[in-house]
């Protein structure tokens, strides 16, 4: 009888097996036609039967290769210099809203002040907020407003240093584009790291402070160990939002600063779609996020079984 009732109902296996396929299908599809010619993938051939080749790839990374492949007469595609755009915005955008977003997700759970309630509540409301609201009022404050005057003495001594023409704004720059990520992504940083803050006893910063430290060191060095599962999350959703992210991209970059998936999206035109490249940039533009969430889940596992008090 115990046997029968440890035993699992079959249907358990089949949805997680149908789980299994939904998730790895598609990426497996894409790996596979990834090493296909335009022609097996526009006939339809379907089968694992076929001859690889890498020149989906070569034609990806025809900008960082220390040769030039003999099918391409023109290297059209800076995929090299999109994916370095890409780790920047990235990269610094998720610095930035982990360190404000502690900081404030702190101050919002241990300081008490008139409206903290409602302050806690609008960061919240504001990330229900679609970007797709947002592009065109920031496309026109990062064009129009946000801009020093060439002939100014700020925007004349930039222009002087860097070169080019017209005023300085904040549109067509990483710094533009890392903003707007930051304002998009700190709200949910907040709101979670709260939640992690309050789990912390108020005796172990009491002790701390009773063995001299200040409110810094009882921040980095008190706070922030126990708070490496929370930080590990929110920078896995920040880090995920920040590299896929392409409507307010597409807005707010240029030539210079466009991301990976502005270029795959650029690839594509009226009369020819290059699918096997397309599948090519997207298996590269995915390597980035699962390294980078391998290593935060590492902290968060880390930040799980580590003791904060002994008994």
């Amino acid at each position: 009888m115990s046997a029968n009732h440890d035993r699992q109902n079959p249907a358990f296996y089949a949805l997680l097996v149908a789980l299994v396929l939904m998730a790895i299908g598609p990426i497996f599809l894409m790996l596979i036609n990834s090493f296909k010619l335009d022609v097996d993938i526009i006939s339809g051939s379907t089968g694992l039967i076929f001859l690889p080749t890498i020149q989906n790839y070569e034609t990806a990374l025809c900008d960082i290769l220390w040769y030039e492949p003999e099918h391409l007469d023109f290297c059209s595609l800076k995929f090299g210099g999109a994916l370095i755009n890409s780790l920047i915005i990235a990269l610094i955008s998720t610095a930035l809203t982990l360190v404000i977003g502690c900081m404030a997700a702190y101050a919002l759970v241990r300081f008490k002040f008139m409206g903290r309630d409602t302050v806690s509540l609008t960061t919240l409301m504001v990330r229900m907020v679609p970007p797709a609201v947002l592009l065109v009022p920031v496309f026109g404050l990062w064009n129009n407003e946000f801009c020093l005057d060439r002939d100014g003495l700020i925007g004349g001594a930039i222009r002087e240093a860097f070169g080019g023409r017209g005023d300085v704004c904040l549109a067509g720059t990483h710094s533009g584009i890392i903003l707007i990520y930051v304002a998009m992504n700190l709200p949910f940083v907040i709101w979670i790291l709260q939640s992690f803050i309050a789990q912390i006893p108020r005796s172990l910063e009491e002790a701390a402070r009773v063995d001299g430290a200040g409110p810094f060191q009882v921040f980095f060095k008190v706070v922030l160990p126990l708070i490496k599962p929370g930080l590990a999350a929110a920078a896995i959703f920040t880090f995920r939002i920040a590299w896929n992210e392409y409507l307010l991209a597409s807005a707010l970059s240029d030539r210079n600063t466009k991301t990976v998936p502005i270029l795959i999206v650029n690839n594509m035109s009226e009369f020819n779609v290059e699918w096997g490249v397309i599948m090519a940039t997207g298996m590269l533009l995915a390597i980035p996020p699962i390294i980078f969430t391998l290593f935060a889940s590492r902290q968060i596992i880390t930040g799980m079984t580590a003791g904060a008090v002994k008994g």
